[in-house]
């Protein structure tokens, strides 16, 4: 096994990367994960080869076990007991390799495994980036991008003029056990700390070496008793003497003879910046501009498109794509001639009336960002015209792929049914304000090119306030989706998506319609004619020629057990989608689920 970053910059072109981390030899045929949690390589000879690790001492029966490729570039053993005394342990740390990835990645090229002028400390068993005091992180959000400094870089005391000494214009920060060892580019024997700083200003400890900027391949932890000096501004030059104009020291000011030159320059260098500002202003005016205003009663930063446009973008509403109760769908082109294509969805006179609601929930579907639900770009808000425009995905609905002439393969369909319910956790649980969609089917997930798929249709979505999880509100969705509780005069909860979600389900795993108007006998719907194949342990006729699925035989009887719980007539004895998705991916026991209520067939 070898561990590589591939994104390493090397001194010879076309050569291989070079691997931080491996075990085993070329011989080795695959990396295995046996039932006791013990992971090794093993050879082609029938020789196993050890990671390298320490045993866990953990008892496999009772905990479950996964191991990912962290990215920071560890590969990581996680644990998490099966069974609880509260219910609310996490995964934790069993056991990791390399041991220190601050000094496993380690070359004469590139910023070690924390970006330039950072260094690497081990925290919690984590490698975590810090930027030495003076320095802040490029991107605040990213502690692996690298530090830039707080200060403006330059070494001359007497820059701009100043005659202050440089001990008052630079200081001395230090950090104690961290070394930039590949940085050196001068070794100075014999030196104190003193007489350290004193060199590195522009004018006796033993091996002090000056390091080129920037700083790269730092390392805590493994350098004991390494003290580092980082020598900082104190302060902006013009900032040293606050009575002085800048550049002349002690106030003293000198006639400039191109003074006047100077100032018809400005003079003549604000009348083409007015010219400039003026032409920039009508440009933003004429272009799609976010909504920003304050009384407006949208409040997200969606793009708002003038009707026209949108119309010149669609060739008049010429190439539909899809439609629905209460809208159509049209495909257009943001400019001509290019491939930047969107979709437009224009809303009928039912929608219309449904205005404000429409509109307060648009307030927070705008906000949602989630790789598996479709990004809304803007919208048109212009008299009676309501029209949103989302990203286009080139492979159409999930339906189409589903119950077209050629069925798609076992594996893309797992992966589909996984990125539908993450979309789903999502809108239930993890974005600001929680959202039941109440309109899961395949005809409301969208395939990109790369078969990426994503939950669309928001239009009958219900928001649930931080407080709330349960509302009351009119039926909606689609026969043969809705959840019973539609029809019981009773608040519904998120868990109607997870009915949804559990019908779509098996059509996933049969790649047929919930309900076949043509057919008659056991087979006609989909639900109880998987419940019997279940029960009579006949999952096999659920899939028919499907190979790839027959030979998968655990995970699909699994999934329709899955599939039947989130049926459910009663929404209490149906899972949320969080524990539906561990359920799916295997982290969570399925318990043999009781018969579903056949209750929507009356509707």
């Amino acid at each position: 096994m070898f561990l590589t970053g591939i994104g390493w910059p090397n001194d010879k072109a076309n050569s291989r990367y070079k691997s931080y981390f491996n075990v085993g030899t070329s011989s080795a045929s695959k990396l295995a994960f046996d039932s006791k949690a013990d992971i090794y390589v093993e050879g082609t000879n029938g020789e196993n080869m050890s990671l390298g690790w320490e045993n866990s001492a953990l008892d496999p029966n009772a905990y479950y076990y996964r191991t990912a490729l962290d990215f920071y570039g560890v590969f990581t053993q996680y644990a998490h007991p099966k069974k609880g005394s509260d219910g609310q342990q996490d995964w934790s740390i069993v056991r990791y390799v390399p041991p220190d990835i601050c000094f496993a990645i380690f070359s004469d090229f590139g910023s070690g495994s924390c970006g330039y002028n950072s260094y690497c400390s081990m925290e919690n068993q984590r490698p975590t980036c810090k930027c030495p005091d003076g320095y802040s992180l490029l991107d605040p959000k990213n502690q692996f991008g690298g530090c830039q400094p707080d200060f403006s870089l330059g070494c001359e005391a007497d820059e701009g003029g100043s005659r202050d000494r440089p001990e008052e214009v630079f200081q001395f920060k230090v950090l104690q056990n961290v070394d930039w060892p590949l940085g050196d580019y001068e070794r100075l024997d014999n030196y104190t700390p003193l007489d350290c700083q004193t060199t590195c200003l522009p004018t006796k400890q033993e091996n002090v070496g000056r390091r080129n900027y920037p700083f790269l391949m730092e390392d805590q932890r493994q350098r004991k008793g390494h003290i580092a000096f980082i020598k900082t501004r104190i302060r902006s030059l013009s900032d040293l003497d606050p009575d002085s104009p800048k550049g002349y020291p002690n106030g003293a000011k000198v006639e400039d003879p191109a003074k006047p030159i100077l100032i018809g320059s400005l003079v003549g260098s604000l009348v083409i910046n007015s010219v400039f500002l003026a032409s920039v202003t009508l440009f933003f005016l004429l272009k799609p501009k976010k909504i920003l205003q304050a009384s407006s009663v949208l409040e997200t930063n969606l793009y708002s498109f003038p009707y026209e446009t949108l119309k010149r973008y669609t060739q008049d509403f010429c190439e539909e794509l899809g439609r629905g109760s209460f809208s159509t769908v049209y495909k257009g082109t943001l400019n001509s001639g290019s491939d930047q294509f969107v979709a437009v969805k224009k809303l009928n006179t039912l929608a219309i009336e449904r205005e404000k609601e429409f509109k307060t929930e648009l307030n927070a579907i705008g906000k949602t960002s989630h790789k598996n639900l479709v990004r809304l770009i803007g919208l048109c808000d212009e008299g009676t015209n309501r029209l949103l425009v989302y990203e286009f995905l080139s492979n159409g609905t999930l339906a189409d792929i589903l119950f077209g002439q050629v069925q798609p393969n076992w594996n893309l369909r797992v992966t589909i049914a996984l990125g539908i319910a993450k979309g789903l956790v999502y809108l239930h649980e993890e974005c600001g304000t929680p959202i039941i969609h109440c309109d899961i089917k395949p005809q409301n997930v969208l395939i990109d090119e790369y078969f990426t798929q994503k939950i669309s249709d928001f239009g009958l979505a219900k928001l649930l306030m931080l407080d709330q999880s349960k509302t009351h509100t009119m039926i909606r969705g689609t026969r043969g989706y809705v959840a019973p509780e539609w029809f019981k005069n009773v608040p519904v909860t998120a868990k109607v998506d997870v009915y949804s979600f559990g019908v779509m389900l098996l059509e996933i795993i049969c790649c047929r319609r919930g309900v076949l108007d043509f057919e008659e006998g056991e087979e006609a719907i989909l639900s109880d004619w998987a419940n019997d194949c279940l029960r009579d342990g006949r999952i096999d006729a659920l899939v028919k020629e499907d190979k790839e699925a027959m030979a998968d035989k655990i995970r699909l009887k699994k999934w329709v057990m899955i599939a039947i719980w989130c049926i459910q007539e009663h929404h209490d004895m149906r899972p949320t989608m969080k524990t539906t998705m561990h359920m799916l991916e295997g982290l969570v026991e399925v318990p043999h689920p009781p018969s579903p209520s056949s209750f929507t067939l009356a509707s």
